[in-house]
């Protein structure tokens, strides 16, 4: 479900043939934030706590888990295949199971260091915490997860008697084991509901009422904390017939951010791209690419258009932004400090159809942008629409070096150019 989510709703960007990261407009939360979350709604998950130090990790194996004698080490980054993935200092997997007296070690291996997953991309992502739990006596593992359907206009409970593995791997090998069950979003979830839920997971031993309550539960933490997404992979039956989420992933919609405010306190910028924290704080839509011209554009069908048109000229754009129909100039000016943050930006292309964004007020905002960061790439500027000529005007007794375009072709083509000067 993690990799087909984020084929379907976060699909990262390749104009330029490259990884890309996409600026997503949903919270993400690391996996002991997750189960500590769920705990708090009556769902079963491992014991286990989070630790950023190699003294946490000590105080941790003899406060917490006195009689185990094998913990589970979690790194912590906000990416899946942590367990097939590789430090870039060679350790291999991100997810450990060692005897207690292995711990400190595997850990302190693990703890800042940059952890590569198929998710990551190749610059990886470093590792500030790791996860000791408990580790469970597994006699079953099954997939359940919560998403928002589109067809069924509310929650969707995709359920499936085996788990354990990517659920695009489960739909190829076992599509009949897959169950789909719509909850209406005003009646909410009922027995009926949930019955068909665990009748589809078909636990071998676990008590099908406390299963059903479990699933109920579940719903209930999704709906209450404006989840869009909830997945539980593997949600397992232990030795001592529980059924225990043990591995979780949980987005929310950051339209709640307003009302979940204790949820969203959460966030991890750390895990975030910077440029992506920046334009965030100053509402502006970005996603950092791989190319290296950089675009400002407003509304984001034009920014995807100019994108396309830069790769048809024999470029690769450096981001996605877009400043909207009401950017201030200050907005502007943010917008030029992010672009020029980015060593790899050659060239700077502005491409700007003035509707409700006035011209004059992006104009204005290059200038002052230009004051305030030192501009050591060429830019290329195609105005048109409201206030264009008080626009142009501006520009152009501004004294800057500019390089004017009268279409985006003409654009798009002088940016490349620009490149090669």
């Amino acid at each position: 479900m993690r990799g087909l989510v984020n084929k379907l709703v976060s699909r990262s960007l390749s104009v330029s043939g490259k990884w890309q990261n996409q600026q997503l407009r949903r919270l993400n939360i690391h996996e002991y934030q997750g189960a500590e979350l769920m705990g708090k709604y009556g769902v079963n998950v491992p014991k286990g706590v989070a630790v950023s130090s190699l003294d946490e990790v000590k105080n941790a194996i003899q406060q917490v888990f006195p009689n185990e004698t094998e913990l589970v080490v979690k790194s912590q980054i906000l990416a899946g295949g942590r367990g097939l993935g590789t430090f870039k200092s060679g350790l291999k997997g991100g997810v450990h199971i060692v005897n207690r007296d292995q711990v400190p070690d595997i850990a302190g291996k693990m703890l800042g260091q940059v952890l590569v997953t198929k998710q990551t991309g190749p610059q990886g992502k470093v590792v500030s915490k790791v996860y000791l739990c408990e580790k469970l006596s597994l006699v079953n593992e099954m997939y359940f997860s919560i998403i928002l359907d589109r067809k069924s206009a509310g929650p969707l409970i995709i359920a499936c008697k085996k788990g354990g593995t990517s659920i695009e791997d489960l739909a190829e090998k076992f599509p009949d084991m897959i169950i789909k069950v719509p909850i209406d979003v005003f009646a909410g979830i009922t027995d009926e509901d949930a019955a068909k839920v665990v009748d589809g997971l078909a636990p071998k031993a676990a008590d099908r009422k406390d299963s059903i309550e479990q699933v109920k539960k579940l719903y209930e933490l999704f709906r209450k904390t404006d989840c869009t997404m909830l997945e539980i992979n593997p949600l397992a039956e232990t030795s001592t017939n529980q059924l225990v989420a043990a591995d979780a992933k949980l987005n929310f919609d950051d339209n709640a951010a307003f009302r979940q405010k204790d949820i969203f306190a959460l966030r991890d910028p750390t895990q975030e791209d910077p440029r992506e924290v920046a334009a965030a704080k100053v509402d502006l839509n970005y996603i950092g690419l791989d190319g290296e011209i950089g675009c400002m554009v407003n509304g984001a069908g034009l920014a995807m258009a100019t994108m396309d048109i830069i790769k048809l000229h024999g470029g690769t754009p450096a981001n996605f932004l877009d400043v909207g129909g009401n950017a201030s100039e200050h907005q502007v000016v943010e917008a030029f400090k992010i672009l020029t943050s980015d060593d790899k930006v050659k060239a700077i292309l502005v491409n700007i159809f003035g509707g409700i964004m006035k011209c004059d007020v992006i104009a204005s905002g290059i200038v002052n942008a230009a004051k305030e960061v030192s501009l050591k790439v060429p830019v290329v500027v195609r105005l048109e629409g409201t206030n264009v000529e008080q626009g142009k005007r501006i520009l152009k007794e501004s004294g800057m070096k500019l390089i004017t375009a009268d279409d985006l072709d003409d654009a798009a083509e002088k940016a490349v150019k620009a490149l090669a000067k």
